[in-house]
């Protein structure tokens, strides 16, 4: 969704509402997607010299567990505001994904936003074991006697890290 900001700040008297689909499944945020379109909702108001943008929406979040390597689900949610002057349209650091005509690019912000929002590190759980470094197994079905895994560790690489352990 396009929004002309440059056109609302000088002639924008009335509040503008939209809400949209926005297809976010091409994008990869640390390994996690989002394959369905997500609905936002995306609010604009002139107050004075200035725009006050606001933009929400929900998402359900696929990934892999980063211990267990499990699918994982979790929705995800995505409420920020914005204050804009008509002197931030000329600037070059200006955080928001605007074109030279001074359209918004809303789909590219709620991207932004999500890319922010999304944990780098996805967990099934906050107490995940994660795998057995010897079997491979998960923790919770491994039947590596305990002794083992104190013995050296199956790749000769990890050999080195086991040293600065003792």
């Amino acid at each position: 969704m396009q929004f002309d900001l440059r056109k609302f700040i000088t002639a924008g008297t009335r509040p503008y509402h939209a809400e949209f689909q926005c297809d976010l499944s091409a994008h990869d945020y640390a390994g996690a997607r989002i394959p369905q379109p997500v609905t936002a909702v995306f609010d604009a108001e002139t107050d004075g010299d200035e725009i006050r943008m606001t933009l929400r929406a929900n998402a359900l979040v696929h990934g892999e567990c980063a211990r267990c390597l499990d699918p994982v689900t979790r929705e995800e949610t995505v409420d920020t505001e914005w204050i804009v002057k008509e002197r931030d349209l000329d600037d070059p650091d200006f955080d928001l994904p605007l074109d030279e005509k001074g359209h918004l690019d809303v789909d590219e912000w709620l991207n932004q936003e999500f890319m922010f929002q999304i944990p780098t590190v996805l967990l099934c759980s906050a107490d995940c074991p994660g795998l057995c470094p010897r079997c491979g197994k998960k923790m919770a079905e491994c039947t590596c006697p305990p002794a083992e895994a104190e013995a050296e560790p199956a790749d000769a690489r990890l050999a080195i890290l086991k040293s600065l352990l003792n």
